[in-house]
């Protein structure tokens, strides 16, 4: 019989509990680690659910990964979602216990989205595709361009020369036709340069308007005789344009001496002339028949080119300019409506035949100031046509004074009306103001004043000729150009042969002839002097003159002879 051992019953005791404790301890962790897995699965998951919606970000975002190539094509650049974990399989995602992770492998985590580049402009989102390689093409400009305001050719660019020599008239033809087309162009000739320029015309009518003719340089003309063939009247002319403007610093020079002395006893020659009376111990002056030395006398045409003339244009501007040594005219304005030259200058001899400086004829409302001309004619010659004409701040001298006409020739029609010359300054010059006309003439000039002009040492300074003859002899004839409403206010200075000449027609006499303000005093050097003449001159003395002009008939004329018989205008 067994008995019953308390100690041994003890120890099989404590084996059974130590066997139980250590089994139930690594089920306790293998617990607990797959609960803290869970726990971060889940944890992960749902962070990335919130990264996809752009609302969290995972600290493990800071991490970097390479930037995926930007793509080339398709208007939006945008990070692409994280994949799913490999191990993943279908679509949906719970937040239930995961089968066990696998034990080897990296840890799978959610991808942030690509940082921007680190170097290099940021690409903004933009629908268009990227620029293609090699360098942009465009076509150039058919010129330059002035500010964006108006289109520049320089005549340069055309193949001008500038070297005096070279004949530059086709490259001018050129630039002028491109500018032709542009409205607001501008031909440019530079300074520094002398281009040598034939005849030529800058022509419309289907020109572009407010072209301006940028003359910086100068522009001579040609001095052989086989570039003007048999003769032509003007040398550079701008005609049928709208808003013509020439302007700058530069010089026409028509280098006219070679036509100057060429058969000068031929040219007309003002009849004053014929009263210009040397005293005993001096001769008259011989220079104006007195031809100038040169290889080509003789053998330039006869008919005298104009240096530079407008016509039938509209709005045309001349200003700072100078127009030198013309054959005759230096500036003439034909058939034009509003015209505006200022800050010009004309000079030529004063021994040089029929070089007007500026010449009006048939153009309207014009203005002409702050100019100064010096010529061998008129300083400005107003012919039939003109109305509106407004002259002020004018220098002439030498020359032949501020003349309208001669009008009427040859027993044409002439229309002169409304003229204003003021604050002008003449010097050494042949005459003052004057208005002359042709015998057998029609027509009238009506409403001129001549007010504050100062005279130094002009021979006739106030001149009405109704028997202007520009030769040895002229025909006698009734008809006449009608002359009325004339004023001459404020003429003041010095005279060498006869202070006022008013000689108008039998058959019509001068009506509305006004005398305000006269002192003129004689200057004695050379000539014969003379006392005032009057014939057939009817008006008025608003105040006493000097010298007295006694001569002037006060009122009007005898209603036998009426001027509205022959005003026709």
């Amino acid at each position: 019989m067994t008995f019953y051992n308390p100690k041994g019953f003890i120890l099989i005791l404590l084996v059974v509990i130590l066997v139980w404790s250590s089994t139930l301890q690594p089920c306790s962790a293998r617990r607990g680690k797959h609960w803290r897995q869970k726990r971060l699965t889940t944890a992960s998951l749902s962070k990335k659910t919130k990264n996809h919606h752009g609302k969290s970000h995972d600290h493990r975002s800071k991490q970097k990964s390479p930037s995926p190539p930007p793509p080339s094509k398709g208007p939006t650049i945008t990070p692409s979602p994280s994949p799913p974990p490999p191990h993943s399989k279908g679509p949906t995602i719970t937040p239930s216990p995961p089968p066990p992770l696998p034990s080897k492998g990296p840890t799978i985590t959610p991808s942030p989205p690509p940082p921007p580049p680190s170097k290099g402009p940021t690409i903004a989102p933009s629908p268009s595709p990227a620029p293609s390689e090699g360098p942009t093409i465009t076509p150039p400009p058919p010129a330059k361009n002035n500010g964006g305001n108006s289109t520049i050719y320089n005549v340069l660019d055309f193949g001008a020369k500038g070297d005096g020599s070279t004949d530059d008239t086709k490259a001018f033809q050129a630039a002028w036709e491109a500018a032709c087309k542009v409205e607001a162009s501008t031909i440019t000739v530079p300074s520094q340069y002398i281009f040598l320029v034939g005849p030529i015309s800058f022509s419309g009518p289907y020109c572009e308007s407010n072209i301006v003719f940028q003359l910086d340089g100068m522009i001579i003309a040609p001095t052989n005789a086989k570039a003007w063939g048999s003769g032509l009247l003007q040398w550079l002319e701008f005609t049928k344009l709208r808003g013509i403007k020439i302007q700058g610093a530069g010089i026409i020079d028509g280098r006219g001496s070679v036509w100057w002395q060429d058969s000068p006893l031929d040219d007309p020659v003002d009849d004053e002339t014929k009263l210009v009376v040397p005293l005993a111990n001096n001769t008259p002056d011989e220079n104006l028949s007195t031809p100038i030395n040169s290889e080509l006398y003789g053998k330039m045409p006869s008919t005298k080119p104009t240096a530079l003339r407008f016509y039938g244009s509209l709005d045309v501007i001349v200003t700072g300019i100078t127009i030198q040594n013309s054959p005759q005219c230096h500036l003439k304005f034909d058939n034009c409506i509003g015209v505006q030259v200022f800050n010009l200058n004309v000079s030529s001899p004063g021994d040089s035949l029929n070089t007007d400086g500026i010449h009006l004829q048939n153009s309207r409302d014009v203005q002409i100031h702050n100019t100064k001309v010096a010529c061998g004619d008129d300083c400005i010659s107003i012919q039939t046509g003109c109305s509106n004409v407004y002259i002020q701040n004018v220098n002439c001298g030498p020359g032949h004074g501020i003349s309208i006409g001669g009008l009427g020739k040859e027993n044409t029609k002439a229309c002169v009306s409304n003229i204003t010359v003021r604050d002008i300054m003449i010097h050494n010059t042949m005459n003052g103001v004057r208005i002359k006309t042709w015998q057998g003439g029609l027509g009238s000039v009506k409403n001129v004043l001549f007010s504050n002009i100062h005279v130094s040492e002009v021979e006739f300074p106030i001149i009405i000729d109704q028997y202007y003859c520009d030769k040895s002899t002229c025909k006698n004839q009734t008809s006449a150009v009608a002359l009325s409403g004339i004023t001459y206010a404020n003429i003041k200075g010095t005279y060498t042969v006869k202070p006022v000449h008013l000689a108008c027609s039998d058959s019509l006499p001068c009506v509305d002839v006004t005398l305000n303000n006269i002192e003129l005093n004689p200057v004695q050097e050379r000539y014969h002097l003379y006392d005032p003449f009057c014939w057939e001159a009817f008006g008025e003395l608003s105040t006493p003159t000097v010298p007295p002009i006694n001569c002037l008939q006060m009122g009007k004329p005898s209603s036998s002879r009426i001027q509205s018989d022959y005003d026709s205008c």
